[in-house]
């Protein structure tokens, strides 16, 4: 099936997707953001159907990496602004019982950014606001030739979300995150392959086909339990205080995997000039320490 055809997803609830289309295909899961007519613009909905999504990514052993990407010409336009001038007006304390608000797209890119999977961002077209914060906690990211991507927030009188604060001076450096930023406007993608932000930029047709070429090669060429560990590894590591934090993860991750199935193979495999033939999986297979990492809480 084309990535483009429509294939509904199904929540974990078993209610079908209505923001969101899914398939799984080779170890690979498609996640295809579906409000064309709207170029995909991000809603409340879109939110729990995405970290829906990712939750069965983790599930299931069955998914090596995930793809995602928009139907028709955007990937993603931002929050929908159906809502008028009110569109951003939220309960920012809470009430009583009643928690205070967090940002959609932080929970959102959260979510992504404890995926046990890799994740490749096919970006087909318009990605601005949350559509492009949304990105950035995906491991690579490839573009349209016709992709624009913009960081509007100071055009609307907000500031960015999604944790993007954190995210993106890592992913560009803190000069060009505070330059796209501050002043909001909307570039091309030969911008964002220059200054870093996509790993590669593709004519319309070619766009999904090479990402799927890069989801494949890990998903048949290697451990899936070795890509997990290295995925949290790299992630959580940029905000360690001294690589020594790195050292005590690295020590007892090695010594753990290295008396794996996995590890075994992957010598042997090696030795016997063969392909590898990896049957660890995620997340039964992963050893400790696992979650090394202790999980802050949402608090104000």
């Amino acid at each position: 099936m084309a990535p483009n055809d429509r294939q509904p997803g199904v929540s974990s609830s078993g209610m079908a997707d209505s923001t969101i289309s899914t398939e799984l295909s080779d170890r690979i899961f498609t996640i295809t953001l579906d409000r064309p007519d709207r170029l995909n613009a991000f809603t409340p909905a879109m939110q729990r159907e995405l970290c829906d999504a990712f939750d069965r990514v983790d599930a299931d052993s069955n998914v090596r990496a995930v793809v995602i990407t928009g139907r028709g010409r955007g990937f993603c336009a931002g929050a929908d602004l159906g809502g008028g001038a009110e569109t951003f007006a939220g309960d920012a304390t809470g009430s009583g019982t009643r928690p205070p608000h967090r940002d959609e797209g932080g929970l959102v890119t959260l979510r992504i950014y404890s995926c046990t999977k890799p994740v490749i961002g096919a970006i087909n077209g318009p990605a601005v606001g949350v559509g492009a914060t949304m990105t950035l906690p995906m491991d690579m990211r490839l573009a349209s030739d016709t992709a624009r991507f913009g960081f509007v927030f100071t055009r609307r009188g907000i500031v960015l979300e999604a944790c993007s604060s954190w995210f993106l001076p890592r992913v560009v450096g803190i000069s060009t995150a505070l330059e796209w930023t501050m002043a909001g406007r909307v570039f091309d993608a030969n911008e964002a392959l220059d200054r870093g932000l996509v790993r590669s930029v593709h004519a319309p047709d070619d766009l999904l086909p090479a990402a799927y070429e890069l989801a494949r090669e890990i998903a048949t060429q290697t451990s899936a339990v070795s890509v997990a560990m290295t995925r949290q590894m790299l992630w959580r590591m940029l905000g360690a205080d001294h690589p020594m934090q790195a050292h005590r993860i690295d020590s007892a991750a090695i010594a753990n995997l290295g008396r794996s199935a996995d590890a075994r193979e992957g010598v042997m495999s090696f030795l016997e000039k063969r392909p590898a033939e990896f049957t660890d999986r995620v997340p039964e297979d992963i050893p400790p320490p696992w979650p090394f990492w202790d999980e802050p809480s949402f608090e104000v």
